[in-house]
């Protein structure tokens, strides 16, 4: 699937409320199938149980995107990783999506070793979205309103998520909360995204991103 379609896709979901597939999100035993399925993705038994639990949700695209079927064709690499390690501003960032030459990556913070499945698999989506040296206001939008969208989903099917303690989820219950806040739509978000420090000096569309939300 091109960005382009990914970002027609979104418009389509972002722009109304989003009616929720059901999922079981719970107790995924990792498989020797599994394990196969994603050996060129990562070694992690935690982030196999979260891409799995991306299968029946509106993050499925991500999956699909983390195993092969994005801008490069090649297998998307995730590891847990300390980001000061890359660049000394990066160290608390929840996660990178990141290029090297035709190689597509995620690295998440290690902090997050120990996230629920569904936080995991949550940022998850939104990282899957990067997928080239290119990134925008719109991009970054979709990304998150993407994210809040598996979030909410996951939490709908187990309110009790949110009760856990863990940074990674305090970022989920924010970004949820805007999302319901704007009607389930990326209203909230996109005044999140342009006022966010960090993403001051981004274009406001990128190649597949370029309609204004």
């Amino acid at each position: 699937m091109k960005k382009s379609l990914l970002a027609i896709f979104l418009l389509l979901f972002l722009s109304s409320p989003i009616a929720f597939a059901i999922t079981e999100g719970k107790n995924i035993d990792v498989t020797p199938e599994m394990i196969k399925e994603y050996k060129d993705v990562t070694l992690s038994l935690n982030v196999i149980r979260a891409l799995e639990m991306l299968k029946d949700t509106t993050g499925s695209y991500s999956r699909e995107a983390i195993l092969g079927k994005n801008l490069t064709n090649r297998p998307v690499k995730i590891e847990f990783l300390n980001l000061a390690t890359i660049n000394p501003i990066y160290s608390n960032f929840d996660a990178l999506g990141w290029k090297k030459k035709k190689d597509l990556y995620i690295y998440i913070n290690e902090k997050h070793k120990d996230a629920p499945i569904e936080a995991l698999s949550a940022i998850l989506a939104h990282e899957a979205i990067h997928q080239d040296e290119y990134n925008s206001l719109n991009e970054e939008t979709y990304a998150w309103t993407l994210e809040a969208a598996v979030w909410t989903q996951l939490t709908e099917e187990n309110p009790a998520l949110e009760k856990i303690s863990h940074p990674l989820v305090e970022r989920e219950n924010v970004i949820k909360q805007l999302f319901v806040r704007g009607d389930y739509t990326s209203k909230y978000i996109y005044k999140f995204v342009v006022t966010n420090k960090g993403y001051q000096n981004l274009p406001e569309r990128s190649y597949g991103f370029e309609e204004l939300l």
